[in-house]
C-alpha cells in the first residue's frame, strides 16, 4: 500500500511503485481534472500537479516518488465552506473571468502552472510568463487569453502584496 497526500487528503493505494501519479489519480482516486495528453511522453502539461508547490508532469512521476510528498491537484485549489459554497481559487476566478478556456483539457495545467510561478515570484517577468506558458500545450490556441489571465493573476498579486504592506 502507498501512502498519498493528495489536495490536503490522505489515501492509501495498491498500485505498483511505477505506476504513474496521472494514472491513480484518474483512475484510482477519480480525479479526473489532471487530464492526459500526450501518451505519456511528457511533453504537452496538461497533467500538471504540484509536488509541495513545485509543478511536476504527473504522466512522468511514479507513486513512489510522490508517496510523502503533498500533492495539489486542479480540484485542489478550491475550498468550500461549511455552508458548502465553493470558493475558487483568485487564479482560477481569473481565468474563468478571461475566459481562458475553450475545450478545457489544458485548462488544470494552465492554471497549476500560473499558480507555481505566483508562489517562486511576486512580480514575474514577461519572459517568466513565457516559460511558464511553454510548460503547458494549448490544444485550441487561445495563448491570448491564457496570457491576459496569467498577467490579470500577476496584477492581482502584486495588488494585494501592496494593499497588504
Amino acid at each position: 500500500m502507498k501512502q498519498l497526500s493528495i489536495n490536503g487528503q490522505h489515501y492509501e493505494v495498491d498500485v505498483p511503485d511505477d505506476e504513474t501519479l496521472l494514472w491513480v489519480l484518474r483512475d484510482d482516486l477519480g480525479l479526473t481534472g489532471t487530464k492526459p495528453g500526450c501518451d505519456d511522453v511528457g511533453v504537452c502539461g496538461c497533467c500538471m500537479v504540484l509536488m509541495d508547490g513545485q509543478p511536476i508532469l504527473a504522466c512522468k512521476t511514479t507513486v513512489a516518488e510522490v508517496t510523502g510528498q503533498a500533492i495539489t491537484t486542479i480540484e485542489g485549489l478550491a475550498t468550500t465552506s461549511n455552508d458548502g459554497t465553493i470558493h475558487l481559487h483568485p487564479v482560477q476566478q481569473v481565468f474563468l473571468d478571461a475566459q481562458a478556456s475553450q475545450c478545457g483539457w489544458c485548462l488544470g495545467g494552465q492554471v497549476l502552472s500560473t499558480v507555481a510561478l505566483l508562489n517562486s515570484k511576486t512580480n514575474p517577468s514577461k519572459a517568466d510568463i513565457d516559460e511558464a506558458m511553454d510548460r503547458v500545450y494549448c490544444r485550441c490556441a487561445i495563448y491570448g487569453r491564457i496570457r491576459t489571465a496569467i498577467e490579470r493573476s500577476v496584477e492581482q498579486t502584486v495588488n494585494d502584496a501592496t494593499e497588504g504592506t
